[in-house]
């Protein structure tokens, strides 16, 4: 099969070479692929709505060429959400035919930034990512999450942990969208100093991936204007199609693989466990939590 024409919320959208092999390793094609994103589309769609999106897309599969896109490149149908953002015009994904148009560009990794076109410079959660030195570290990533946890429980800071998709983890803590990107700043870097001197033979805050050595690097940097983050459930280019899961503390604790979740079985996890980012991707289940003492008390004992 060359083509056929899927329709989806009322738009008609022509899917090409559906059969494409995109993860030959993992067997997935384009049309299972596209089938993924349309049962997690509900889960996925309310975080990344109103984010500016980036996509890195493989033309000829995880194999071939990478080609990262901020903008929209050529055309694009008149119904794709968009804003002008720097004299470029950029995809917001807010709907499942953008996502399933996209999808179709063979865009297979889909990242978004840390706040909403409308308030820019709001960071809507506080975020770390934990970067191990190899994918035989998880176990690090693991330990160093629980003294994250311990952390942000003993600061009243409600948090959810979401896998990266590839080797890492990252850390999401829901705040009010009212603190710039140099005030969530203070509070991510008060943490991790702290982390890293617990920690201190087998962490690194070192952004240069030469000097890390064997360390996991605590990345709390990326919290920044323009930079970005995985989607919730959107699979990566590696080789098993595994995906940017939630999950929960209980299984930080008990252990598990990142390559535990894929295109596979993310949607039947999702019909057992239900949607474990919500408290962060729903409006009416955020904790949008307060950091005003905290913050006070930082630059009160610098």
């Amino acid at each position: 099969m060359s083509h056929f024409v899927f329709r989806i919320e009322g738009i008609d959208i022509e899917i090409t070479n559906p059969d494409k092999l995109l993860w030959p390793e993992a067997g997935i094609t384009k049309k299972e692929y596209i089938n993924y994103l349309l049962l997690v589309a509900p889960y996925m769609l309310p975080y990344c709505r109103n984010r500016m999106l980036m996509i890195w897309r493989y033309p000829h599969g995880i194999r071939g060429e990478r080609i990262e896109e901020r903008s929209i490149h050529g055309t694009a149908p008149s119904w794709v959400p968009r804003v002008t953002y720097k004299d470029k015009e950029r995809i917001l994904l807010n709907n499942a035919a953008t996502l399933i148009w996209v999808a179709n560009k063979e865009a297979l990794e889909l990242h978004v930034p840390f706040d909403r076109y409308h308030r820019k410079e709001y960071p809507t959660e506080l975020v770390f990512d934990l970067d191990p030195p190899n994918d035989r570290s998880f176990q690090l990533v693991l330990e160093a999450a629980l003294k994250v946890k311990d952390v942000l429980d003993s600061l009243a800071l409600y948090s959810i942990p979401k896998t990266s998709g590839a080797t890492g983890l990252q850390i999401y803590v829901p705040i009010e969208p009212k603190y710039t990107f140099e005030e969530t700043r203070v509070l991510n870097k008060f943490i991790a100093d702290y982390i890293h001197q617990q920690m201190p033979d087998r962490i690194t805050l070192d952004r240069v991936f030469e000097r890390r050595g064997q360390k996991l690097y605590f990345d709390y940097l990326q919290l920044w204007r323009g930079r970005t983050m995985s989607a919730p459930y959107s699979v990566r280019a590696r080789p098993l199609a595994t995906v940017s899961v939630p999950v929960t503390w209980e299984e930080v604790m008990t252990g598990f693989s990142p390559t535990d979740f894929s295109v596979k079985n993310v949607p039947s996890r999702i019909e057992k466990v239900g949607d474990l980012f919500q408290r962060v991707s729903k409006e009416a289940d955020r904790p949008n939590q307060n950091l005003d003492q905290i913050l006070t008390f930082i630059r009160a004992n610098k």
